[in-house]
């Protein structure tokens, strides 16, 4: 054979072997890119199926918190008679109740088994008192349909009381104040079609916060605000202390002249009993006046704060509850989500909730 002819026939081979490369190599390659498709769509589809299951769940875990405390207003109303506003709210009443972690399968009924391959469920939650912590809509109160330039004198002083019982800056306190009278009185006179927003940044006034992480917005730091959630509220009206289920803290702040030490056994003293109206609750104080516009023993604002977990994926929701004469309406409703990080680690969620 020719030389010239050998040396061609070996370049076709060459050629084709490369193309046969060439080829594998695309087919492995669209291959490839068609399976990472596929288990994305794989993924995204059961991510959203496992959202929308949590939310329903959690969305059933809330109902069941509102019927809890329908239940209980209809109970306390026909023992005593009397309105729901006017009885007494406590710590021992089936509202008050951790939810701990526990199966979900364990709420339902014994023929209800989980199918092969479904993830194990996991519900925990529980519903605090809101007005159990002082309530920063009671700092300026409305007048004839306006709101006062003026401080509320009382709560102004409860402020600092509580901001020295808990070792926190003065002046931070002195900074919210008239951050906290100027975002209300924009909130007031906003224009209804404007909305708030738009009002509060047409003045260059921060916005009225209406959950306690925002006072971040009218000058306090990040720590204040995390030592002050838990005696510290913002509710959508003016409420009273609810002296039934308020920390000792907070009913040192509220009751003018007392002693922490006095608050602190008044607390304990109502874990044997509670109290049925202000006057036992006066006597219980040392005989300390008492204002039905500042303390009760009744509730009508309540959080609920619900968790839900799905193998490493969890989904929590807030809520604020008002119980108004037997209708219990959520005032509003905050969703987090996220995923669980690996074991020993501090996790990720940064929940203020237990």
């Amino acid at each position: 054979m020719n030389p010239s002819t050998n040396s061609k026939l070996k370049g076709q081979r060459g050629a084709a072997l490369i193309s046969a490369m060439l080829v594998v190599t695309l087919v492995a390659t669209l291959a490839s890119v068609a399976l990472w498709q596929q288990w994305r769509h794989v993924e995204v589809e059961s991510a959203e199926r496992h959202r929308v299951q949590s939310s329903w769940l959690l969305n059933g875990a809330l109902d069941w918190s509102r019927l809890i405390l329908r239940e209980d207003a209809i109970a306390g109303n026909s023992a005593n008679s009397g309105s729901v506003n006017g009885n007494a709210d406590h710590l021992a009443e089936p509202w008050a109740l951790l939810l701990k972690e526990a199966k979900l399968s364990t709420f339902l009924a014994q023929d209800q088994q989980l199918r092969e391959g479904d993830p194990e469920v996991f519900l925990s939650g529980q519903i605090t008192d809101a007005q159990s912590r002082i309530n920063l809509t009671n700092w300026l109160e409305a007048s004839d349909g306006k709101v006062s330039a003026k401080m509320n004198e009382p709560l102004q002083l409860a402020l600092v009381r509580l901001f020295n019982v808990l070792d926190l800056p003065r002046a931070e306190l002195d900074r919210l104040a008239p951050a906290w009278r100027a975002a209300a009185q924009s909130a007031h006179l906003s224009n209804p079609a404007m909305g708030q927003a738009s009002q509060g940044v047409a003045n260059g006034v921060s916005l009225l916060p209406q959950q306690i992480t925002q006072l971040q917005w009218l000058g306090l730091s990040p720590d204040t605000v995390q030592r002050l959630m838990p005696f510290v509220t913002i509710l959508p009206e003016a409420t009273p202390i609810n002296l039934n289920t308020a920390s000792a803290e907070v009913i040192y702040a509220t009751v003018p002249g007392l002693e922490l030490t006095a608050a602190q056994q008044f607390v304990q003293q109502r874990t044997r009993a509670h109290f049925s109206n202000l006057s036992d609750a006066s006597k219980a104080l040392g005989g300390k006046p008492l204002e039905a516009r500042w303390h009760a023993v009744g509730t009508r604002f309540f959080e609920v704060w619900g968790r839900l977990r799905m193998e490493d994926r969890t989904q929590e929701e807030t809520a604020l509850i008002l119980r108004d004469s037997g209708n219990v309406t959520f005032v509003w409703r905050q969703k987090i989500a996220g995923i669980l990080p690996p074991p020993n680690r501090e996790s990720l969620l940064q929940s203020s909730q237990p």
